[in-house]
């Protein structure tokens, strides 16, 4: 149950203009590439160390999974948003105050990992488990280098029509799969393919367009997955190509139909916030510490794996090999697990997230009038 009085200080600290369905479609966004996680990433544990595996390797009935959860196009579209219409000038002081906020949490964690993954040297753990651990903790930090160079073309992604980036990637595409085009081409759909869906964000944000991105996206993406040979899981999987790394059109298209879908649900999702406080509290809080669960949420899962390992041997859901959906049935009884250390990481770290200026203790406690519904945006 949210906490009544906190309920009262973020209603009346939110400004009377905040776009909260913004805030709100960013926290499903980061919730779902948190669960997503959790749910497709299997540490098993062998003689010679721990490794990864995916259940999506083994259960092609869970490619649903990667549907619903792989959300990054939706935090791109809100992202771009929220980078127009704070844009101010000048641009250097701006954009500084923007890559600090976004960093500030970074610089935590790779120094408690510092020390930790030296921890772990010294108990004798083997390189192979280190190797595996460090992967799943940092591997989330490419998102935040491409949000942070989308966000540094905020002034041309306000002037840019999302079609150009997406013929990048069909051109890309066409270059790299069907005429086995040079390596260093992956990095230019990086750039391009979620610069489609912040651009989005930042010039055509309404939901007039909702209907046609949605269909059109969806359609697209169909016809690619079922005639253009490309994989249905819009995540990675372990030795299969992936249309993740860099985004391929297929993932683009997928993403252009859930921003279509977040488009329209805007409207509704704004006006439940507004009559709901305790539901735009939990939003608020969600979103002003957004970065430190997205950055802690892979050590939360990791904790209780290696704590269990060590106290208990392997269990299931969390040493084994995904193959079964046994393991998935087991999984989901963890997840309450995972959240809980998650909850201590947040303990932990959350200060690193704050604003130097907001960093005591409380949502509102600084003179910000709208200090209770600031979003890590």
């Amino acid at each position: 149950m949210v906490d009544t009085g906190l309920v009262r200080r973020v209603e009346t600290g939110t400004a009377a203009g905040r776009d909260r369905a913004v805030d709100g479609l960013r926290a499903v966004a980061i919730l779902g590439v948190v669960l997503g996680h959790w749910l497709v990433t299997a540490m098993v544990a062998t003689g010679d160390g721990v490794s990864v595996a995916s259940p999506l390797t083994y259960l092609g009935g869970m490619t649903w999974v990667s549907w619903v959860f792989q959300t990054l196009a939706v935090f791109f579209l809100v992202g771009g948003r929220a980078a127009a219409l704070g844009y101010r000038r000048p641009y250097r002081t701006w954009l500084a105050g923007r890559l600090r906020r976004l960093f500030r949490p970074v610089v935590v964690l790779l120094a408690a990992w510092g020390v930790l993954t030296a921890g772990l040297l010294l108990a004798g753990a083997g390189g192979r488990t280190v190797h595996t651990v460090l992967t799943l903790v940092l591997s989330p930090l490419w998102f935040l280098l491409v949000f942070a160079g989308l966000t540094a073309l905020t002034p041309l992604a306000t002037r840019l029509h999302p079609a150009w980036p997406l013929l990048v990637v069909v051109a890309v595409d066409a270059i790299r799969l069907g005429f086995d085009g040079p390596a260093a081409l992956v990095w230019v759909n990086i750039a391009a393919g979620w610069l489609v869906p912040f651009t989005l964000g930042a010039r055509f944000f309404h939901r007039r367009y909702g209907w046609a991105l949605l269909a059109g996206g969806a359609v697209a993406t169909v016809a690619l997955v079922r005639w253009g040979g490309y994989p249905a899981s819009m995540v990675g999987v372990p030795g299969e190509f992936s249309n993740l790394n860099p985004p391929t059109l297929a993932a683009v298209t997928f993403g252009l139909a859930q921003c279509g879908a977040a488009l329209l649900l805007h409207g509704p999702f704004d006006r439940l916030l507004r009559r709901s406080p305790r539901a735009w509290t939990t939003v608020a809080v969600v979103n002003l510490f957004a970065m430190t669960v997205f950055l802690w949420h892979q050590t939360a899962m990791l904790t209780v794996t290696g704590l269990t390992l060590l106290t208990a041997g392997p269990l299931p859901g969390l040493h084994t090999v995904p193959a079964t959906p046994g393991w998935l049935a087991a999984r989901l009884v963890w997840l309450p697990l995972f959240a809980t250390a998650l909850a201590g990481c947040w303990a932990l770290f959350h200060r690193a997230e704050l604003a130097r200026q907001a960093a005591r203790p409380g949502l509102a406690s600084s003179g910000d009038r709208d200090r209770a519904g600031r979003v890590a945006s």
